[in-house]
């Protein structure tokens, strides 16, 4: 049974921060990447590092391969990558979902689902030892253009300290 299934946003900012997406198969046993989620990062262009990241971690990123049949409220909500990514959880009974945008972490959790997101994973890959240096990740993925409060930050880096301690 996967253990997660996983949108764009969060692949795009973990591909930043880490560089490689190898270390979710120390943290996670199986993820779901639906067809729409891997349409959308091809948008970027087939070689682009997400699409490359995705190839080297195949051992634990399961890309479907059908269009998944989505609800029109799903649909007229949110992008076709979260809302894929909340349809799979629930047909393949996933109970976690990555989501970063905060309508779709909402809708998700209307739907019975458990929301983490990068900065969730991240703390995850940190406190299996699997991350040197937070703030270095924090800076690359500022280096790529996303951004993430102070506020988010402080309490992210709280979290790991708090684990750590």
């Amino acid at each position: 049974m996967p253990d997660l299934v996983l949108n764009t946003g969060p692949i795009i900012a973990l591909t930043a921060a880490m560089g490689n997406l190898k270390f979710l198969g120390q943290i996670y046993n199986e993820i779901l990447l639906p067809r729409e989620v891997v349409l959308e990062l091809e948008a970027g262009g087939i070689d682009c590092a997400e699409l490359t990241a995705i190839k080297k971690a195949s051992q634990v990123l399961k890309s479907a391969q059908a269009e998944i049949d989505m609800p029109v409220l799903l649909r007229s909500q949110l992008d076709s990558g979260e809302a894929s990514v909340i349809q799979t959880a629930m047909t393949q009974e996933v109970k976690v979902v990555a989501i970063d945008e905060k309508l779709g972490r909402r809708i998700a959790r209307l739907h019975g689902l458990h929301v983490t997101g990068s900065l969730g994973i991240l703390l995850k890959a940190a406190n299996a030892g699997l991350v040197p240096s937070l703030e270095a990740c924090f800076q690359r993925m500022q280096d790529h253009g996303i951004w993430i409060s102070r506020d988010l930050r402080a309490r992210a880096l709280g979290a790991y300290q708090q684990d750590t301690d």
